[in-house]
């Protein structure tokens, strides 16, 4: 949901990465922390202050987040910027992608789930169905064994409309990708938001 419209729905409190692994640990379907937090983990630094703390998990597991977060309160953010109760056992629609959750009704949101699509084995971008890696590649393991996603990726979705922090997150992580992750990252940007993205030349 965009920042925006964000405040309305109430207070944020991000739980810690190591926090979401606890909880996540145990599901028994692949989970990555991403946004912001996932490329402080791979740089391995604190690189600014976090509103919310995203995990990333495939459309196929999403039911795994209810079963992990038992007695939590789970919303899903139908656009375009409504939230809405997620009932138990529902599958949400394609159009649906994120999901706030929070331990009570009188508590912050701690957790953001992003849904991603998937396509057999292999992890589909939802932002260009023709970016396709293997689900195993997709991610690292960072601190404490802890699933992130890979910087490029992160960075590709940041790159639709990046904000301000979004070009802070790009100067701080660009120079720690190795030629591979760069290449990929701009073959991915030209292919969807255009071949004049001001990124590319940096890359």
């Amino acid at each position: 949901m965009p920042e925006e419209i964000r405040e309305p729905w109430g207070d944020w409190d991000p739980a810690a990465p190591a926090e979401a692994a606890g909880l996540f640990g145990a599901c028994g379907v692949p989970w990555w922390i991403a946004g912001g937090y996932a490329l402080e983990l791979f740089a391995g630094r604190r690189l600014r202050a976090h509103a919310d703390l995203d995990v990333l998990l495939l459309r196929r597991d999403q039911l795994a987040v209810q079963a992990v977060l038992g007695g939590w309160q789970w919303w899903a953010a139908d656009p375009p910027g409504v939230l809405r109760p997620w009932r138990p056992g529902e599958i949400l629609p394609p159009a649906v992608h994120d999901v706030w959750c929070r331990p009570g009704a009188a508590s912050p949101w701690r957790i953001q789930i992003m849904l991603d699509d998937h396509d057999g084995d292999d992890w589909v971008s939802r932002r260009n169905p023709l970016l396709r890696r293997r689900i195993g590649e997709i991610g690292l393991l960072g601190t404490a064994s802890v699933p992130y996603l890979a910087p490029e990726i992160q960075l590709f979705y940041k790159a639709a409309h990046p904000r301000p922090k979004d070009e802070s997150d790009f100067a701080a992580v660009l120079p720690l990708l190795g030629d591979v992750r760069r290449r990929w990252l701009d073959d991915a940007i030209a292919a969807t938001y255009g071949k004049a993205h001001p990124w590319r030349s940096a890359l």
